[in-house]
C-alpha cells in the first residue's frame, strides 16, 4: 500500500519523518517546494509538485495542512481522484467544513477520515501523539495501521467530524488553561515570589497542576518561545471553536475571552510564537 504526504510543517514534517523511517512513506508533497526538497534528502522519500500526481499514484494520503481555506483549496480539486482512495486529514480545522469535504469524496467512492492529534511536535517526534479519528467504520483498521506509526493512542470517536469535535474540546481547555497559567505567573511574580516559587505552585503542588503547567510554566521562566504550538494557530483554533458554538447553540464565554489574548498576543508580533507567548499581554499590561 503506498502512502503519501501533503504538508511539510512543524508537525507534518515530523509524521512524515516517523512513516519514512518505518518504511511506509512513498510520496511527499509541500506548497513550498524547497521544504519538500530538504524532507526527500534527508528520508529518501520522492517529492511531487503536482497534488493530482500525488493523489494518483498512492493509496493513502495523509494530509496536515494548516486551516479551513488551506484543506479546501487542497481537497476540493483532488475529490473527482478520490474513487477508491483513503484521504486521512490531521489537521485542525472545522469540522463543519471537514464534513462536507468528506460527503464529496463518499459521493465519488472514496473514503475520509479527520485525524487531529493531541500533542506538540514534542510528542509527534517520540510517536506519543493522541489521535482523534473521525470516520466511516469500512476502512478504519487500515488508517489505525497507519497512524500507529506516529501515535501511540487512537481513539475512534465515531463519524466525519467527530475526531475535529473531540480536538476542539482538547483546545478549548488547552487554550483557556494556558492564558490562566500566564495570567496566574504573571500576578505571581510581580507580588514579589520567585519564578521557581511560582513554578512549584503552578507545576509541582498546585491542586490545578498538569502536564501542561509542567510543560509551560519553564518556559514563562525562561522566556523560551520557541514554538511547539504557534500562538497563530491557537487563534484559529479557539476562532473555529466560537463558529462552532454558534453552529450548535451553545455558549463560550472562557473561550471566547482567551480568544481575545491570543488575538492580542499575535498583534504584538507573537503570532509564530508557541502560544505560552500569550504572557507578553500580561506583561505589556503592568504599570
Amino acid at each position: 500500500m503506498k502512502i503519501g504526504l501533503a504538508g511539510l510543517g512543524i508537525m507534518g514534517y515530523r509524521i512524515g519523518g516517523n512513516l519514512a523511517k518505518a518504511g511506509k512513506l512513498h510520496l511527499v508533497y509541500n506548497r513550498t517546494e524547497r521544504k519538500a526538497e530538504q524532507f526527500s534528502k534527508e528520508y529518501g522519500v520522492k517529492y511531487v509538485k503536482d497534488p493530482i500526481e500525488l493523489l494518483k499514484e498512492v493509496d493513502v494520503l495523509i494530509t496536515m495542512l494548516a486551516d479551513d481555506d488551506a484543506v479546501s483549496n487542497f481537497l476540493t480539486p483532488l475529490i473527482p481522484y478520490s474513487k477508491g482512495k483513503i484521504i486521512v486529514d490531521m489537521s485542525t480545522i472545522s469540522p463543519s467544513v471537514s464534513i462536507e469535504i468528506a460527503k464529496k469524496v463518499a459521493e465519488n467512492g472514496g473514503f475520509m477520515y479527520d485525524a487531529p492529534v493531541i500533542g506538540t511536535s514534542v510528542f509527534a517526534e517520540q510517536k506519543k501523539l493522541t489521535v482523534l479519528l473521525g470516520g466511516p467504520e469500512e476502512k478504519l483498521d487500515v488508517v489505525k495501521e497507519i497512524l500507529s506509526e506516529t501515535a501511540s493512542t487512537i481513539l475512534y470517536m465515531g463519524g466525519n467530524g467527530m475526531g475535529l469535535y473531540a480536538k476542539l474540546v482538547n483546545n478549548l481547555m488547552v487554550g483557556v488553561y494556558v492564558a490562566t497559567l500566564a495570567e496566574a505567573y504573571n500576578f505571581g511574580v510581580k507580588s514579589g515570589l520567585k519564578p521557581e516559587d511560582v513554578y512549584k505552585v503552578l507545576a509541582l503542588y498546585g491542586s490545578a497542576k498538569s502536564p501542561t503547567s509542567e510543560l509551560k510554566v519553564p518556559k514563562m521562566i525562561n522566556n523560551d518561545y520557541s514554538t511547539q504550538f504557534a500562538i497563530k494557530h491557537m487563534r484559529k483554533d479557539l476562532e473555529i471553536i466560537t463558529k462552532e458554538t454558534q453552529n450548535i447553540k451553545v455558549i463560550n464565554p472562557l473561550s471566547s475571552l482567551a480568544l481575545q489574548l491570543y488575538r492580542m498576543a499575535e498583534a504584538m508580533g507573537h503570532g509564530e510564537n508557541d502560544y505560552v507567548a500569550v504572557l507578553e499581554v500580561y506583561r505589556k499590561g503592568n504599570k
